[in-house]
């Protein structure tokens, strides 16, 4: 079906570099260099404050589930901000029944916090939560090191692994979206404001347009918001009429989807040999990839490789890349991916079916069908495995790196796909060879023969196509579905 594949995800062609390695080269060159200061500064005619991310404390509040679920939300916290650059110096995690409104933490786990980046040189807290203004600006002044939290994480390794004009531009109008209300100044540098009667306010050479900086950055932040939201709705006409093209031609499109570092891209390149960028980070995949592959019975059909899903997805983010999850909604067939390594990949699977219903709801649309694919069987915990089977028994069990049940998931998605077609018996002239060739294309051929009279051909098509060939049917072979 496709060529061997290494374990990085590319042909075994030492001499051809694949599109994605050239990928990974480039990205892998531009680590962030340790040792740069990240204090605190002013944030002087800000758009957004850039991220710059070195030696880090995690902290987490652990409000619900098990001890190991909350471990867990702290390694994949911890995976994110290693794929951003970072160095984890240490995480911190606090049982309570909600975060604290004031500083995200309790007063006595501040203390802590303050002296741990003591101890570690630490210079950036990360929260395992999406903090309001006001809680970063306490537990900022409490620890007086920069501090982010989750939805400013995944904004930013986003912003680093965006490629595309529409990706690149998609992720700008998330970051704006968030910065929005949490735009501030140290002190009072951007809430001074000049303006009123003489004596009122300084005086003479200190009246103004009656606008405080930070209102003046956040008008500018909204004219750039709408021009971005101007340019994603012309590339989204871009992409519509790129998929009306592929309607247009019934060849079955199939989205593959799941939570991030799934595997998604390895099971792409699995399929069809498509190249993309592999690599063990989050995120790795912004800017979806479409390949052509074909099914055991010579079917072809369209594979498209989408953005992955997290837990906790920031809402601007899912309102950014809505024309690119929308390919996941007009699809005939959803490949659901999940990591079978994971610990608690059921987690991962109600957080990706969150996701997908939230844009199905928005769309008004039909929710596709879906197949779920187990990935990474190879280096799963056999107990897990065993819990899937059971949890899932409709799942298909894979691994994309050794192909192992790669020939069952192509089997399955076959008959899911023939699932709606109808047997036909076609008599076809042989001077109409475009419709044969048609039913090649578009069909499971089961039986040719030539004949004096032209060509008959028992072959199994979608019923619309069915429909459109009847001239050339056997009379009743086309009796609804096999």
């Amino acid at each position: 079906m496709t060529d061997d594949i290494t374990a990085s995800g590319r042909p075994h062609n030492d001499l051809d570099p694949s599109i994605g390695e050239l990928q990974l080269e480039e990205r892998s060159s531009l680590r962030r260099v340790a040792g740069l200061s990240t204090e605190l500064q002013d944030v002087n005619d800000a758009e957004y404050r850039k991220l710059r991310l070195e030696r880090v404390v995690l902290v987490g509040v652990w409000t619900e589930g098990s001890a190991a679920q909350a471990e867990a939300a702290m390694d994949e916290l911890a995976q994110l901000a290693e794929t951003a650059g970072s160095e984890v110096c240490d995480a911190l995690i606090q049982r309570r029944d909600k975060p604290d409104p004031a500083t995200y933490i309790g007063s006595g786990k501040v203390d802590t916090l303050r002296d741990v980046i003591a101890a570690t040189g630490a210079d950036t807290v990360i929260c395992d939560g999406e903090l309001t203004g006001g809680q970063l600006l306490a537990l900022e002044k409490a620890v007086n090191v920069k501090v982010i939290d989750r939805t400013a994480l995944i904004l930013d390794i986003f912003a680093q692994h965006a490629t595309s004009r529409e990706g690149k531009a998609q992720v700008s109008l998330a970051q704006m979206e968030y910065m929005m209300p949490r735009l501030r100044g140290w002190g009072e540098s951007l809430s001074r404001q000049a303006g009123g009667r003489a004596g009122s306010n300084g005086g003479v050479g200190l009246r103004g347009p009656g606008e405080t900086k930070i209102e003046t950055d956040r008008r500018r932040i909204r004219e750039r918001m709408a021009r971005l939201r101007r340019e994603i709705k012309g590339m989204k006409q871009a992409r519509d009429t790129k998929r009306h093209r592929r309607r247009a031609t019934p060849v079955p499109s199939i989205a593959i989807a799941g939570y991030t570092n799934a595997g998604k891209s390895s099971l792409l390149n699995r399929i069809t040999n498509a190249g993309v960028l592999v690599q063990n980070a989050l995120f790795a995949t912004l800017d979806p990839t479409t390949r052509k592959a074909e099914l055991p019975d010579g079917r072809p059909v369209v594979f498209t490789d989408t953005v992955g899903f997290v837990r906790h997805l920031p809402t601007q983010l899912v309102e950014a890349f809505r024309s690119t999850l929308e390919e996941v909604v007009d699809s005939e067939l959803l490949l659901h991916v999940v990591d079978g390594s994971d610990p608690f990949p059921l987690r991962q699977i109600e957080a990706v079916r969150a996701v997908i219903n939230e844009v199905v709801e928005e769309q008004n649309a039909q929710r596709p069908r879906e197949l779920l694919v187990i990935n990474k069987i190879d280096v799963a915990d056999p107990l897990v495995l065993t819990s899937l089977h059971h949890s899932v028994p409709d799942a298909v069990f894979v691994s994309a790196v050794t192909g192992e049940g790669i020939d069952d998931l192509m089997s399955t998605i076959m008959q899911i796909i023939a699932s709606g077609d109808v047997e036909v018996t076609l008599q076809i002239p042989y001077s109409r060879g475009d419709v044969v060739s048609r039913v090649h294309a578009e069909g499971a051929v089961l039986e040719e023969e030539h004949r004096q009279d032209g060509t008959r051909i028992v072959v199994r098509l979608p019923e619309s196509i069915a429909g459109e060939l009847s001239v050339f049917a056997v009379d009743g072979s086309h009796d609804g579905a096999a």
